[in-house]
């Protein structure tokens, strides 16, 4: 579980590296801006991150329509570069719709999906493998999605090394917040990839073995982004003694990545540091004065210091 050489794009598997699960813009009808999407993807990839992850939570997935949902893989496909990966998420609280969502990006041109289990209920185990199972069927490398937080499906480190046991995932995006899962998980499945599912225990996790990280807060800070976890994934112990202070200074804004409101967090973010951020749909509604003025404080403590 040692992080590939970032100057070996050939050999970077789809998922390594740093995929970005992009925030999506509208008008201001609360449509989808497909053309600001576009633009979007293409800057992040000239800012050095290493793909996107469209139609997850920060993308706001629950809130599209199936067509714009599925347009808003063709649109990132189209606009991402040559080796440039983009990987869906094709979470449906069934694996039939699951499954569809995987074919669709399959079709669209896409590398690899980002799955979370089954999130009607909270489902047993042997649901959790039928699940993967059935969208592993799209032929597509699957990256497993861990977060209990929302979907109260734990893919406990003996899951995850029963799922990668049977070819059905390739990777898991991390996101419980603890991070002595990493360890646990490398003993049950050594050869499985792990990902950085969570801004603010990058250090943590890069440090335990991680080959990628979905990230939010490179929506709005790309490069000071990507030279965090170039320096964190490196394996050089001078690297990673710049890794510190950088990760220390950005911390007050990854850490907004694990709370509820991170898509407004990351979309006001982006609007100081001079992206396109804006409204999201309902139900997500504008932050609170006093988390605004957090937000606003913290990106703006970071933008002075010169990241971007």
């Amino acid at each position: 579980m040692t992080a590939a050489p970032a100057s070996d794009a050939d050999a970077r598997r789809p998922w390594h590296g740093v995929n970005v699960a992009t925030s999506l813009p509208y008008d201001d009808g609360l449509r989808v801006d497909h053309d600001g999407f576009a633009e979007h993807v293409a800057w992040l990839a000239e800012q050095g991150c290493d793909g996107v992850c469209p139609n997850g939570s920060l993308g706001e997935y629950q809130s599209l329509s199936d067509e714009e949902r599925a347009r808003v893989v063709a649109t990132a496909v189209a606009a991402a570069p040559e080796g440039f990966t983009v990987m869906p998420g094709v979470a449906a609280y069934g694996a039939l719709q699951a499954r569809r969502w995987a074919e669709q990006a399959a079709e669209a041109g896409a590398q690899c999906v980002l799955l979370l289990p089954p999130n009607a209920y909270r489902a047993d185990e042997r649901t959790v493998v039928e699940h993967y199972r059935e969208v592993a069927k799209a032929g597509l490398p699957v990256v497993a999605y861990n977060n209990p937080h929302d979907t109260r499906v734990d893919l406990s480190p003996s899951l995850l090394a029963r799922l990668h046991a049977e070819g059905l995932i390739v990777a898991v995006k991390e996101f419980s917040g603890d991070v002595r899962r990493a360890y646990q998980i490398r003993e049950a499945a050594p050869d499985l990839d792990l990902l950085i599912g969570a801004d603010d225990v990058l250090l943590e996790l890069a440090i335990a073995g991680a080959v990628g990280w979905i990230a939010g807060y490179p929506n709005a800070l790309p490069a000071a982004s990507v030279e965090l976890y170039r320096l964190a994934t490196s394996g050089d112990a001078a690297d990673l003694a710049r890794a510190v202070p950088l990760y220390r200074d950005l911390h007050p804004l990854l850490r907004w990545d694990s709370q509820p409101v991170f898509v407004q967090a990351i979309k006001l973010s982006m609007d100081l540091a001079g992206r396109r951020g804006g409204a999201c749909r309902p139900p997500r509604s504008p932050l609170s004065e006093e988390d605004a003025a957090a937000v606003r404080a913290a990106t703006e403590a970071a933008l002075a210091a010169g990241y971007r």
